[in-house]
């Protein structure tokens, strides 16, 4: 029986109308069975209502026998009245000859997260604006060879294993995510051995995937407007290298005020994989997403480009960059070369397909046309991956299947350069060891030394970097061994009190955290509230506390005594400065309990406290804060010796006691100077001072106190030599424009690593200290997408290599600060 037929008798027996989009489409079939056609059924579900389903479906129920090849679901509005179960239904009944599903407003379908986890049977699925914030896909999509997930303002990140059910998948488009993390990216992107095209940006003259017309090939420098999707935006965002950049000479406004406000902006949501806040996106409401990025960074990844002009009055004549390179930018280009395959559920022809890809607007001439040259290309729709430095670089270098990527042809010689800067600027493993090794393998290359009875050691067995006689160097290879290749590592919560079932009995609001110095176990912590708590961060368990005291006032500065390791000295924002032994905490929540039953001494207040440090031998401690001077005090006496005044033209922010020299420590202030002093010397005149090009937020010594790290405002870190203030390494990590996104850094793993994370993102770099390399990018995530997330402050943990904690804030003011650690030598999914 005929398909037309099918329908009308299930159209009877379910009392409804017959739908004339259906009839039509029918129609269609049974002319392309008459001319001998390939036999594709095209539904329109934005043409149907919920009573139109069911009698489809018993239509298309014995779909292997009605005649038809395959089936294509569109959806071309997003002005729909359906209920998702029965689209659901609906891809399930005809799922075998599925070729093609598009639903380009994914937001609607809240019940249709089934598909990642069931799977379908399709070669080609678009489900633009979707709303998973974490891509989680379990389901089996063996037939899959094109994926697009445009405008999925939501996405941010991948589980570990979520393309893994796709072994055929060779396109993926992923423009306009919030996608951030180029190393977890990659890993995951890693797994899919077919791919060899990926979009994150598109370009600003092409409408589909394949290489871009204009690219160095195209035949004509001219594109025509009528060859365009018309209903695409007309507002253009073209990144610009002339965006003026934030005033950072401005006045700064207090750093402590500024991050307590930050979490308490925004109302965050539950935990989910899923957000559906962004409703109703399309291509307009995509181009208003900005991305702040700074003029000087923009410069450092247009290289070697010039400009196109756009001759129009819309744009007053401006000039405006595209890329002619590498980096940062790319184009798009036909959909001719995506799918070339013979097979019968690939042959998908390029009319079938000039919706499925948003085009980018055009503002032309007069004429209908852009005057793009060989090679001249703007980027489109840009994902906040495609600013990170050597974005494309990285890519290249990472996915060695990859032909084409955002739309530009992957040549050999780009992939050699590629392969070199990536060499030149990433770690792949710790240590710079090029390939994995197994401990045993180290270890019996330890046993064995130089000489194994005269036979050649193979290369896997070598220590490559190091010298048979460093100390360090088998420690040092192990644990290089010990850190997992995966880019998720494993992470904790720890300012959390959870009981024995796992069960959550108590939650603080951190603001400073310090490990303890000689037990590995204890950790102490400052809340907002002005609560002391101090915890085995290993078993989670409350070793003392303190309530605050008063009206509430933020503890900012904590540091733990190194000859008496029971007392540590406690500063907060309202000045009070006091040492405490922790002996004398009780060990439980005790709100009627008198703090200064634990209290040994209070000190003379300093205003505006922001920092304290104890020198080495634990006689002295300095205190800093809003303010251009800073209070020496003696801590047995518990007196206040001096005030050692304007060490800065503007407020210190932080001051450091060296590790080892108890008279010598550092300061750092918004002057945009790091000063060396000796108290032996007197403070008239600094050891030296070295500059920065903006505000200094943090400085520490390294732990044999042989380099100063100087983090200042907006991702400009740096290694001075502590001996003379000369620069050592510079770090070059990309800024994001904004004079309080507020940068910390420390070290890890002794001096050998550094570990950096600003107040504005959610990242944190693991990078060499010595050569400055990128090691690991480790993203942290809001509870949802409506909730940001800002690495607040950090620590590396001085007696695991490869264990850091991080103070993390959420902007939503329901969500608590959390102290989450994390573990590189263990994989876990990214929380």
């Amino acid at each position: 029986m005929a398909l037309e037929a099918r329908y009308l008798n299930a159209c009877r027996k379910h009392e409804v109308q017959p739908n004339s989009s259906i009839l039509s489409s029918c129609l269609k079939v049974k002319n392309q069975r008459m001319c001998q056609e390939l036999c594709v059924l095209e539904i329109f579900v934005d043409q149907l209502v919920n009573s139109d389903f069911p009698p489809l479906i018993d239509a298309l129920s014995d779909i292997h026998l009605s005649g038809i090849d395959a089936i294509d679901v569109h959806q071309g509005s997003s002005d729909l009245q359906l209920e998702g179960e029965y689209v659901l239904s609906l891809l399930h009944a005809v799922n075998c000859k599925l070729r093609v599903v598009e639903l380009i407003d994914w937001s609607y379908w809240k019940n249709l997260c089934d598909i990642f986890q069931g799977g379908l049977a399709c070669c080609a699925l678009y489900l633009q604006s979707s709303p998973m914030r974490k891509l989680n896909i379990t389901g089996n999509f063996l037939q899959l060879q094109t994926l697009n997930l445009d405008f999925s303002l939501s996405l941010t990140s991948f589980h570990i294993s979520c393309f893994s059910c796709m072994p055929k998948l060779m396109h993926l488009s992923m423009c306009g995510t919030r996608v951030t993390n180029l190393s977890m990216a990659c890993a995951s992107l890693s797994k899919l051995q077919s791919l060899i095209e990926l979009r994150f940006q598109n370009g600003l003259c092409c409408s589909d995937t394949g290489p871009c017309p204009t690219s160095g090939k195209a035949s004509s420098s001219a594109l025509s407007y009528e060859d365009m999707d018309k209903s695409s935006n007309p507002n253009v965002r073209i990144c610009n290298a002339n965006e003026n950049v934030v005033d950072l000479n401005a006045d700064v406004d207090s750093l402590t005020n500024y991050e307590l406000l930050q979490s308490i902006t925004d109302e965050s949501s539950d935990l989910s994989d899923l957000d559906f806040s962004n409703n109703h996106l399309d291509g307009d409401d995509f181009t208003k997403f900005d991305h702040q990025i700074s003029s000087e960074f923009m410069e450092e990844i247009l290289l070697s480009s010039t400009k196109v002009k756009l001759d129009t009055d819309e744009i007053d004549g401006h000039e405006y960059p595209y890329d002619n390179s590498f980096s940062g930018h790319a184009t798009a280009g036909k959909v001719g070369s995506m799918l070339t395959q013979k097979s019968l559920l690939a042959s998908i022809h390029v009319k079938d397909l000039d919706r499925f890809f948003p085009t980018s607007p055009k503002t032309t001439d007069g004429k209908g046309c852009f005057k793009f040259s060989p090679r001249q290309y703007a980027s489109h729709h840009p994902s906040p991956i495609c600013f990170d430095k050597y974005y494309r670089e990285y890519m290249i270098s990472s996915l060695p299947c990859l032909k084409v990527l955002d739309n530009l042809s992957v040549s050999n010689t780009e992939r050699e350069n590629a392969n070199l800067i990536f060499k030149k600027h990433y770690e792949f493993l710790p240590y710079n060891r090029q390939h994995k090794e197994s401990v045993v393998s180290i270890l019996l290359t330890r046993e064995v030394g130089s000489n194994i009875f005269h036979r050649k050691v193979k290369p896997s067995q070598s220590l490559r970097h190091f010298s048979r006689g460093n100390c360090h160097s088998i420690s040092r290879s192990i644990s290089a061994a010990k850190v997992s290749s995966s880019p998720w590592p494993l992470l904790h919560l720890v300012s959390t009190l959870r009981n024995g079932l796992g069960e959550e009995i108590m939650a603080f609001n951190p603001r400073q955290f310090e490990y303890h110095p000689c037990n590995p176990s204890l950790m102490a912590f400052g809340t907002l509230d002005g609560e002391l708590v101090v915890i085995n961060h290993e078993s989670q368990k409350l070793v003392g506390y303190l309530p605050s005291v008063g009206s509430l006032h933020s503890i900012l500065g904590l540091c733990w005594l190194k000859s008496n390791p029971s007392k540590l000295i406690v500063g907060s924002d309202n000045g009070s400065l006091r040492l405490y032994d922790v002996c004398k905490m009780p060990s439980r929540v005790a709100v009627q309990y008198r703090s200064k039953d634990a209290a040994i001494h209070n000190f003379d207040e300093f205003e505006q406290l922001t920092s304290l440090s104890i020198n080495s031998t634990d006689e002295y401690f300095i205190a800093s804060g809003f303010s251009k001077h800073v209070a020496l005090y003696d801590i047995c006496s518990g007196k206040r010796l001096q005030i050692l005044k304007d060490l800065h033209q503007e407020h210190i922010n932080v001051v450091r006691f060296a590790h080892h020299s108890p008279t010598i420590f550092s300061t750092a202030s918004f002057d945009r100077k790091v000063k060396m002093w000796d108290l032996r010397q007197g403070t008239s005149q600094p050891c030296y001072t070295a500059s920065s090009s903006r505000g200094n937020v943090m400085v520490c010594f390294s732990p044999d106190d042989h380099y100063l790290l100087v983090s200042a405002i907006d991702n400009e870190v740096k290694q001075l030599l502590a001996v003379d203030g000369h620069l050592h390494t510079a770090f070059n990590i990309a800024s994001v424009g904004s004079n309080q996104n507020y940068t910390r850094s420390y070290y890890m793993n002794g001096r050998d690593y550094i570990i950096s994370g600003s107040c504005e993102e959610n990242v944190v770099r693991v990078c060499c200290a010595q050569t400055g390399r990128r090691l690991r990018d480790i993203s942290f995530e809001g509870k949802s997408s409506r909730s940001s997330m800002f690495v607040q402050s950090l620590r590396g943990d001085p007696f695991r290599v490869f264990h850091l904690s991080v103070l993390a804030a959420y902007s939503g003011h329901r969500s608590k600060p959390e102290i989450i650690k994390v573990n590189l030598l263990s994989s876990g999914d990214c929380q």
